[in-house]
Order: structure tokens, then C-alpha cells, then sequence
């Protein structure tokens, strides 16, 4: 998957000084590599019995709807708070400087129902933890993520241990 890094632009001091986002935007404008990234995915989770792909705002609900899509399940958006019409559970993360939370509408997951989590970035790992947190909390299993980056030297997977987790290209 090291082929994919020609489609992720390293854009300095953005969205603030100090940070080196990593733009997947050309990798989306770009087909075949969006292609191929839905595909690895699809490939990870055969096997694994997911009915619902959960989507973790904003850039996970890319390539969450269209795995969804792909293997025709069900598409769970988990948003910040606020943004949703029903009901919904929330789960707050620690950051570097603060707190955030995440939330999912009460109904989207099942009891037993089985899940994978899907974003486009791994980095200190609260957001992904926060998730897995929210489908446990209804009684859903989050047999494992899948995402496009995973910042390795920011150590995230730590927040998750014994989570099954997959990232394409790894920093």
C-alpha cells in the first residue's frame, strides 16, 4: 500500500503551527486510488460477519459510505455533538488541551451487532477510542478499524489495546 503515499499531500503548519497535515484529497480526485483503498478494506473485514460500517466524522464518512456501499450494509454516521436529529449517546475523549466528545444516535447499532469503524486517520488515538466506547455502550462489537493513515509515532493504539486495528500506510 506504500504506492498510495504519492496520493497524500504533507501541507505544513496546517491547521496549525507545528502540525504536518496529511491531505488525502488527491488520493479521493484520483479513482483508482480511492478504489483500491475501498477494496483493502473490503478484504480486511471478509470473514469477520460486519453488518454496519461506522463512519467517524468527517473524513471517515468518505470512505465508510463507500465500503458500505461496496458490500451493501449499513452506514452509521458518528458525529460531533450536536449534529444529529434523534436521540443519541455520546462519549467525550481526553485531547492534548481539553476534552471533545463524539456521539451516535441511540438506535444505529444493535445489541450484539457486529461493527467496524472506519476514519481516515489514526493520531493519538481518542477520537477511535471514543467510538469504539459509544457502539460497546449500546451493546454492539466493534470487531475493528480500518484506516487509510495511522500517525505510528503518536503511539494511539495504546488507547486501544486488544482492538484489531489496520491502517493502510503507516508515518
Amino acid at each position: 500500500m506504500d504506492d498510495l503515499k504519492q496520493y497524500i499531500r504533507d501541507i505544513p503548519d496546517f491547521p496549525k503551527k507545528g502540525i504536518v497535515f496529511k491531505d488525502i484529497t488527491p488520493m479521493l480526485g484520483d479513482g483508482g486510488a480511492f478504489g483500491k483503498v475501498i477494496d483493502a478494506f473490503a478484504e480486511r473485514i471478509d470473514g469477520k460477519g460486519v453488518t454496519k460500517v461506522v463512519g467517524i466524522e468527517s473524513r471517515g464518512f468518505i470512505f465508510g459510505s463507500a465500503l458500505a456501499h461496496k458490500l451493501e450494509l449499513g452506514f452509521v454516521p458518528v458525529r460531533k455533538p450536536g449534529k444529529l436529529p434523534y436521540q443519541t449517546v455520546r462519549e467525550s475523549y481526553e485531547l492534548e488541551y481539553g476534552t471533545d466528545a463524539i456521539e451516535m444516535h441511540r438506535d444505529a447499532v444493535g445489541a450484539g451487532e457486529k461493527v467496524v469503524l472506519v476514519d481516515d486517520l489514526l493520531a493519538a488515538g481518542g477520537t477511535l477510542a471514543a467510538c469504539a466506547n459509544l457502539v460497546k455502550s449500546v451493546g454492539g462489537d466493534a470487531v475493528c478499524s480500518l484506516l487509510v493513515i495511522e500517525l505510528g509515532f503518536l503511539n494511539g493504539r495504546q488507547r486501544l489495546p486488544g482492538h484489531d486495528i489496520h491502517a493502510l500506510i503507516t508515518y
